[in-house]
């Protein structure tokens, strides 16, 4: 079975082949998110703890978490669901997935490090690999650098360096643009939103109370003309009999 071991500290991976019927027994019957020792892939993983993350078995299907399974099933999935991309709006589909238990059938699993151990592990624990992209979102890079509110995100943005191209080629960086920054001009629009909003509702009232008057009038009009109608009517009738 093959393991794919990451250290989100240092975003390094690294993949590791284990053949031993023994050492694979402690991973069987475990789930998707539980913790595991390191000892039992080796002794230079002593003190090391890792939670699983996934897998897929020797077809190449997936675990997928929340199924109680160890074998594979057949799921009517969703839009929106893992292990599934719709090609149609509001398309079902059913698919195979594996259970998010660990079986014999498993030939990759992936391993998230949780707690580093005493000694070091080449190509996991001794270099680091900077992130390429930075976050985008205001509130992650305020997370990211534990800002407050007042501080101004712009200046905190993680930029990239280009290199030129050829010789007289000069460098350049870019950096993302930040989404939800709640800028002056922002909060002026939204302002402006909400006082549109509000003129709607006024000039809708006063339409409506317009038209009912309108209504009302000529409902009374017609009343008049109707009880007046009535009357010749009825004068009528009596001029006759007479």
């Amino acid at each position: 079975m093959k393991f794919n071991i990451s250290n989100p500290a240092t975003g390094l991976q690294k993949m590791i082949e284990v053949e031993d019927e023994k050492k694979l027994t402690l991973f069987y019957d475990k789930r998707i998110a539980q913790e595991v020792d390191g000892e039992a892939l080796g002794d230079e993983f002593k003190g090391y703890v890792f939670r699983i993350s996934g897998g897929n078995d020797k077809q190449g299907f997936t675990m997928k978490q929340g199924v109680l399974a160890d074998h594979r099933v057949r799921l009517l999935m969703k839009p929106g669901q893992l292990c599934y991309k719709a090609r149609r709006k509001g398309e079902r589909k059913r698919k195979s997935v594996r259970g998010c238990i660990v079986s014999h059938d498993i030939s990759a699993l992936a391993l998230v490090m949780v707690k580093k151990g005493e000694q070091e592990i080449p190509g996991l624990t001794d270099g680091n690999r900077p992130r390429r992209l930075g976050p985008k979102r205001a509130n992650k890079i305020r997370k990211l650098f534990a800002l407050s509110k007042e501080d101004d995100v712009r200046k905190y943005v993680i930029r990239r360096e280009i290199e030129g191209k050829g010789k007289n080629g000069a460098a350049k960086s870019k950096a993302p643009k930040i989404q939800r920054l709640i800028t002056p001009v922002v909060v002026q629009r939204k302002r402006r939103r909400i006082a549109q909003k509000k003129q709607q509702s006024k000039r809708s009232k006063a339409e409506a109370q317009a038209y009912a008057k309108l209504i009302s009038k000529r409902r009374a009009v017609n009343q008049q003309k109707s009880r007046a109608s009535k009357a010749a009517s009825r004068l009528s009738r009596a001029s006759g009999g007479k």
